[in-house]
């Protein structure tokens, strides 16, 4: 059958899909490239049945073309974070079983380097076929194969308790119900325009933005975050919504109170002629909601989800929304709260977040133990522990103090642990999330150093850099004598982050 997605992008097909600083692409411009970047895939084949492609693509139409592509010739599409160091491509590539990689020439020199893997390439290394998205694109396109929205389409990468990203399968099934639930709920429509300034290998910026947009034959503009670039495009006045996690909304309130008073009214009014301004990725907080609402008179709509599911909880699109909470189940979407026994909990009693409905992934890729302890009969474990107050759920925070929310990303304690005892000066180290107004969690670490050599957070930040991506790399360091433990000898974390706050 032909993908629902490419079905809709065919009825607006004069219509402009994606606009970039390139210039602007229309629906038929979309289908046309993608089903040539199909064709190149499948190098005469009829169907790739389910092979994974992974892409090292900054956003643009090509991004989109490309993704677009390797679902047409029957693939599932791998994103690689652009700003991930190569041994985080490396884990990617390797754990999802990637054959083809497609890759911007701005990125070639990562995939073609020869610093790793005794001298050869990460293309040669993993025997991947690399293709270039410079590379001429064939004029006949060949037949498409028909692909079931039953198949695996996406392969998203998450930060879990194990200390190991998993690889998190979603299906087109499953990604049709997550996407015709937001439209549902915040009544998207072909009239919309959007600007799009959050990564593409996240869901957020994937399938709440994106996908939602392409889907309701809406425009989407993709542009690369900076304050004033983003001020400059919401004052355009085109705009019907914005979506963006809490550090972007404290980074643009700075920009707004830097401004002359007559830029400020300028910026205002811009936010004024939207319809919709959506936070998420992370706990908003209060004094950032109220300062944002005194600038653009929107009462950001907060919700809730995660890589595994979708969005679950939203506040409602009409109707009143409540400051530090996320609202009422999506359509299509079950929640329920359970205690550690995994019985129900009543109204004003905490609980972990389950969810249910046909937009739960499908399974954690090649890992069946991981998938299997991730459902409590038919119910997906969040991990997450709200109460329902009002009618409405509010988030406490996560059951693993190893999980960090930071700007948006949810990454692992442990993870970053284990690279950061790979130092020659560091012997221990314990990660914590710090309570942060502009990251909603700050990464730090204390950590026990090997003698007596001295380790500047310069000095340190510039190493992790080389292994970790960006915001996974702790922002503050102490170096103590010895980490808190309990009588057990495990590393009391919540001590660990009083030290930060003396």
């Amino acid at each position: 059958m032909t993908l629902p997605l490419i079905i809709r992008a065919e009825e607006h097909s004069e219509k402009i899909a994606i606009a970039t600083t390139d210039g602007s692409f229309t629906y038929r411009d979309l289908l046309h490239t993608s089903s040539q970047i199909a064709t190149t895939l499948l190098q005469n084949r009829e169907d790739l049945q389910e092979e994974r492609v992974a892409f090292l693509i900054p956003p643009g139409f090509e991004y989109v073309a490309t993704q677009w592509g390797i679902w047409r010739a029957g693939g599932i599409a791998v994103p690689l974070c652009i700003s991930h160091p190569r041994p985080e491509l490396e884990y990617v590539i390797t754990n999802c079983g990637a054959s083809i990689i497609v890759v911007h020439p701005n990125f070639e020199g990562i995939v073609r380097s020869r610093s790793v893997f005794a001298g050869e390439s990460l293309a040669e290394a993993l025997n991947l076929r690399f293709i270039l998205t410079s590379e001429t694109l064939p004029s006949n396109v060949t037949q498409l194969p028909k692909v079931d929205i039953t198949r695996r389409a996406l392969i998203l990468y998450t930060s879990g308790t194990t200390g190991k990203p998993k690889g998190v399968v979603t299906t087109h099934q499953n990604m049709q119900a997550q996407v015709t639930s937001l439209i549902t709920a915040w009544e998207w429509g072909s009239n919309d325009c959007i600007l799009h300034i959050l990564p593409l290998h996240h869901i957020h910026g994937i399938i709440n933005v994106l996908t939602c947009a392409l889907w309701a034959g809406a425009e989407c503009h993709l542009l690369s975050f900076d304050t004033e670039t983003v001020w400059r495009r919401i004052c355009d006045g085109d705009l019907t919504l914005f979506m963006a996690v809490p550090t972007i909304y404290v980074k643009l309130i700075a920009a707004w109170e830097n401004a002359s008073r007559e830029r400020q009214k300028t910026m205002s009014e811009g936010c004024a002629k939207m319809r919709l301004m959506v936070s998420g990725s992370a706990a908003l907080p209060i004094q950032v909601l109220e300062k944002w609402q005194s600038i653009s008179g929107h009462f950001l709509l907060e919700r809730y989800g995660m890589t595994e599911i979708g969005m679950a909880l939203s506040n409602p699109l009409h109707g009143e929304r409540l400051g530090g909470y996320v609202g009422k189940p999506l359509p299509e979407v079950e929640v329920r709260l359970v205690d550690e026994k995994g019985e129900l909990v009543p109204t004003g009693t905490p609980g972990e977040i389950q969810v249910k409905g046909a937009g739960v992934f499908l399974e954690y890729w090649q890992n069946p133990e991981a998938t299997t302890k991730a459902f409590q009969d038919g119910w997906f474990c969040t991990g997450d522990t709200a109460v329902i107050e009002n009618t409405n759920y509010r988030i406490l925070g996560r059951m693993s103090v190893d999980i960090i929310k930071t700007g948006g990303y949810k990454v692992s304690a442990l993870e970053i642990e284990e690279v950061l005892r790979s130092h020659p000066d560091i012997q221990e180290c314990a990660v914590v999330g710090v309570t942060d107004i502009e990251w909603g969690e700050r990464v730090c670490a204390a950590l026990v150093l090997q003698g007596l050599q001295p380790l500047t957070l310069e000095s340190f930040r510039s190493w992790a850099k080389e292994r970790l991506a960006v915001y996974k790399v702790p922002t503050k360091i102490l170096i103590v004598e010895e980490l808190p433990r309990n009588a057990m000898g495990k590393v009391t974390k919540p001590t660990v982050v009083e030290l930060f706050r003396l």
